[in-house]
């Protein structure tokens, strides 16, 4: 899931996250303390909650751990942030459900409530779970309400459109405030299809895709990738539909990590070549 984890707690969860922090380093991971460091000195959950929240949600570390005495005053705070998905966790069944359903980018532990063996062992259980993005990512983003100002792009050839690309266009624009999608020219739909030639022409795909309401920029490439595109508009958001992970399309397409990936699962019985064959085929 991670590779740099910040921790931090109040005076009540000093003494776990110091053992936290000992497992976590074994165990692989960079650690980033963003205190306190006695236990013996009473401060406020609240300034170090805020403080590791605001660090996740800059993107500076993969993820957080926050420790007090129940773990709730913790998450409360946390996630006044945006971009803060903070899970209160006290059992081992939480802990991977609030990974795959929730995506949850802080964990919030409590020190009376669990000792420092079962609490280690839902870190583990919550640090080996990836997020199921196919099926929660549109339910993840309706959380988000942090849209202002961003730019969300999406690209293919968009040929002969269907619901299913209607519905990733219209998840697409949810993210954010303006919506750009990039089409292949003819020239490279044709390379990408294999010698293919697309149905309709790269102006009538475009003209197709502005009349869409919910659609505000359609440009057309000439290159098979999306990327110089991509790297010249630098969007916030790119979605892409299919049934690779984030970090599957990122490492294959060359996406930078400033770009933030999201996965539209693709709708069954969907696609341009089942029409194509449904009205291609012959009628009995």
């Amino acid at each position: 899931m991670t590779n740099i984890i910040a921790l931090a707690s109040d005076h009540n969860g000093v003494d776990q996250k110091i053992s936290i922090k000992i497992f976590l380093s074994k165990s692989g991971y960079r650690c980033v303390d963003l205190g306190p460091f006695a236990s013996d000195i009473s401060v406020d959950y609240v300034d170090y909650a805020k403080q590791l929240g605001m660090t996740v949600a800059s993107g500076d570390v993969d993820a957080g751990i926050l420790i007090c005495g129940t773990g709730i005053g913790m998450s409360i705070a946390a996630n006044k942030i945006n971009g803060v998905r903070a899970a209160l966790v006290h059992n081992k069944v939480s802990a991977p459900k609030s990974r795959e359903h929730n995506d949850a980018n802080v964990l919030c532990l409590g020190s009376w409530i669990n000792s420092l063996e079962d609490n280690l062992e839902i870190i583990s259980l919550w640090l080996n779970q990836d997020f199921g993005e196919y099926r929660h990512v549109k339910r993840v983003e309706k959380i988000d309400s942090n849209k202002k100002d961003k730019i969300i792009f999406a690209n293919g050839i968009f040929d002969l459109l269907h619901s299913g690309h209607i519905s990733l266009l219209k998840f697409a624009k949810s993210l954010g405030d303006k919506l750009i999608v990039g089409i292949n020219s003819d020239e490279s739909a044709t390379k990408v299809k294999n010698g293919n030639e697309p149905l309709n022409r790269e102006n009538d795909r475009k003209a197709v895709l502005e009349a869409i309401g919910f659609v505000d920029q359609v440009i057309i490439y000439d290159d098979i990738s999306p990327l110089k595109l991509m790297l010249a508009l630098q969007p916030n958001i790119v979605v892409k539909g299919g049934e690779w992970t984030a970090d599957e399309i990122r490492r294959r397409d060359g996406i930078p990590q400033e770009i933030d990936i999201k996965v539209f699962p693709l709708l069954g019985g969907y696609s341009t070549k089942h029409l194509i064959d449904k009205a291609t085929a012959e009628k009995p």
